[in-house]
């Protein structure tokens, strides 16, 4: 399956030792960016990601392409400049809870990325497309990019599937951030919210009537994150219910859970599989996710996964 992805890979520097990162003074080079993530995790379940975005001419942009071709990830909507610098961003270590996160992305190469670079893309052969929140929310520009692309997908009946994965800090204010991001799901045939986002977006505190309100707005396929509860799912069909949490022996990092998900439900949806068992493979991804350090390093096999489903839960290494 040919999945689409538009987002903004980053060079990320991850911080050696717990602290914060004004003191740390040795960091781990990798790479960042949710739509990466998912990309990465699709590639490894047999599925083939395009990734759609813009690099600088600069170490980090060919860092991230060469990052992208060994992990089997399509390149032809990937274009250069020498005028922006690719993004990057810090990341810290800690023992408990979510790290500090520092990013250094404003004009980068990827905001500039605009409506017309999106008219000039080949989307010949697209069976998915995927979006998060994030791309949209790091311009202006970008914004327009992603409703020209979402139209386009739309015009063509390719399936969508969107992530709100809210990141309040990227946007002006919080009606705008909400407004926008439901303008966007608006597109999608599924729609995969966290439990505490969809409680922003929708305004509902439940996860049924967070799932009934983005079935009103088109959603075909609803799953609410419940973090360690696991998801609830919700057919426009009637089918819904819960697939429980996988038990997790040691959190390291629980940065990269939500692209986990994504990767379950998105490649078990376009596998013809039922939505019950979509939430199933999404928490089991996501519980593997969180029991390592960087944002992709612990993204399965198919081997691994089916290993994890039999279990019922991720094992500490």
């Amino acid at each position: 399956m040919k999945v689409l992805l538009i987002g903004e890979p980053m060079g990320l520097f991850m911080a050696e030792e717990p602290g914060p990162l004004s003191k740390s003074r040795r960091f781990i080079s990798s790479i960042a960016g949710a739509e990466y993530n998912v990309a990465v995790g699709l590639a490894r379940l047999g599925h083939t990601p395009v990734y759609c975005t813009r690099l600088g001419n600069d170490p980090i942009g060919q860092q991230i392409l060469d990052a992208m071709a060994e992990n089997h990830i399509d390149t032809a909507l990937v274009s250069r400049t020498d005028e922006q610098p690719t993004g990057l961003m810090l990341k810290g270590s800690t023992q408990e809870g979510d790290p500090e996160i520092a990013y250094y992305r404003q004009g980068s190469a990827a905001s500039k990325f605009s409506p017309r670079d999106v008219d000039a893309l080949g989307l010949s052969g697209i069976d998915w497309l995927h979006v998060t929140g994030i791309f949209p929310a790091v311009s202006e520009s970008a914004m327009s990019a992603t409703v020209r692309l979402l139209d386009r997908a739309s015009a063509m009946d390719i399936p969508i599937s969107f992530d709100p994965n809210l990141r309040p800090r990227l946007w002006p204010d919080e009606r705008t951030m909400v407004n926008s991001l439901n303008r966007l799901a608006a597109y999608a045939q599924v729609v995969l919210p966290g439990i505490g986002e969809g409680r922003i977006l929708t305004g509902h505190e439940r996860e049924e009537d967070i799932a009934g309100f983005y079935h009103g707005l088109g959603a075909r396929s609803v799953v609410v994150k419940l973090g360690g509860d696991g998801a609830y799912y919700s057919e426009a069909s009637g089918d819904k219910g819960y697939a429980p949490g996988i038990e997790v022996e040691r959190i390291v990092d629980t940065v990269g859970a939500g692209d986990g998900f994504a990767v379950g439900v998105i490649s078990a949806v376009t596998e013809g599989l039922p939505l019950s068992e979509a939430a199933r493979r999404g928490n089991a991804i996501g519980a593997i996710q969180i029991s390592h350090k960087s944002d992709n390093e612990g993204l399965p096999t198919r081997e691994k996964l089916e290993a994890v489903l039999a279990a019922g839960k991720v094992c500490a290494r």
